[in-house]
């Protein structure tokens, strides 16, 4: 099985950097899934972008791939979704927009730590906040090209 640019889907490998540039929103949820492969209890995904870069499709892409029940959407107004893990099991996920929060007593009173255990987490806007609640994350970066709306996607595995 093969995404529309012909790469296989699943060939991501834990510990490895990439980059695609994603035309579409289809696109986006297919790298998500692709990551969500790699993705196990306990990881932290730091998605970073502008508005509009597609961090909250990224993250349905995450939800689908690991199977997690409910609609994802943007946690911009609530801070934080959890999502429960769906009917095959697998880990939950919990949805955070770190963009409101006041600083790291906000980031305590998440609990976050708790949720690690058995759950992905996937913070927007989470670069320079939530960095400390592991030893190795995911840092995912967005950006979108004005003049195409393709988005342009890098990630590294960053061992603190």
């Amino acid at each position: 099985m093969s995404d529309r640019d012909g790469r296989g889907v699943g060939e991501l490998k834990r510990g490895e950097s990439g980059a695609r540039d994603l035309p579409d929103v289809i696109d986006t949820e297919s790298l998500g899934k692709d990551l969500a492969a790699m993705l196990v209890p306990g990881d932290l995904v730091i998605l970073d972008g502008p508005l509009g870069a597609g961090k909250t499709a990224l993250t349905r892409g995450i939800g689908a791939g690991l199977g997690v029940s409910g609609r994802i959407s943007s946690p911009t107004f609530i801070i934080a979704r959890e999502h429960r893990p769906g009917p095959a099991g697998g880990p939950g996920l919990v949805h955070v927009d770190a963009y409101r929060l006041g600083g790291l007593d906000d980031l305590d009173a998440l609990d976050l730590d708790t949720d690690l255990e058995s759950s992905v987490i996937v913070v927007e806007w989470g670069e320079g906040v939530v960095e400390r609640l592991v030893e190795e994350y995911l840092m995912v970066r967005l950006r979108r090209d004005d003049d195409t709306e393709t988005r342009h996607v890098t990630w590294e595995w960053v061992n603190r």
